[in-house]
């Protein structure tokens, strides 16, 4: 396409002949309304008439909160530790399950009636409602979400869902079994076998009977 006032030249060009002469791109402006805030003890913070957990290890301390337009992000330290949608009513309150894994790992009885603990993926649901029906399930649970934060979320996912699949019917998962699925998923991949023009000029022969003559001989453990 022709540029409308220098014909002889295209418009990309004439935008190459421009673009020295252009003015970088700003940053976006950051546009958010700042507040301070306390942390409830149940780790919550009060934003716009609505609430939004936070770690709950910062039970009790003084923040600082950032309302956008479409989103609620909870700063500490100069570090953001808490970013939730914003909720468009007033009154309601948002969680983050993941702030309350170290709450669990001392109470694990609020498993059973925790609220923040609704939004937990399928894979976890489904754990937690058959470990629940077992006495002491609650501590086997809290001890599986106590490895998402090292493991990764999407991590556990997967091992909660291999290990009920091979759990039997009878059995419970334990925690134990979901950090086993995770290692032979870490596990590096077996090397491939190294081909070779050696050959073997006398094959082993499979004799048990060599095990036998070793137990025979006496051992002298002077």
């Amino acid at each position: 396409m022709r540029h409308p006032e220098h014909s002889q030249f295209s418009v990309a060009e004439m935008l190459e002949h421009e673009r020295p002469h252009l003015m970088p791109m700003p940053e976006p402006f950051d546009g958010y309304v700042e507040k301070p805030a306390r942390v409830s003890s149940t780790c919550l913070v009060s934003v716009a008439r609505n609430r939004y957990s936070v770690p709950c290890e910062l039970a009790g301390q003084m923040v600082s909160t950032r309302l956008y337009p479409g989103s609620v992000v909870v700063v500490a330290d100069d570090a953001v530790v808490a970013r939730h949608e914003r909720l468009s009513d007033s009154g309601g309150t948002r969680y983050d399950w993941q702030h309350y894994i170290p709450l669990v790992q001392r109470k694990p009885g609020a498993l059973r009636n925790g609220a923040p603990f609704a939004d937990m993926p399928e894979a976890l649901q489904q754990l937690r409602r058959g470990l629940l029906r077992q006495a002491g399930g609650d501590r086997v649970m809290a001890q599986v979400l106590a490895i998402v934060p090292t493991a990764g979320l999407d991590a556990v996912i997967v091992a909660v869902e291999l290990a009920m699949e091979s759990c039997p019917p009878s059995g419970r998962v334990s925690v134990e079994h979901v950090i086993n699925v995770l290692g032979r998923l870490n596990a590096p991949a077996v090397p491939l076998g190294a081909e070779t023009a050696l050959q073997v000029a006398t094959p082993p022969l499979a004799n048990t009977a060599r095990y036998d003559s070793l137990r025979s001989q006496e051992v002298d453990h002077a």
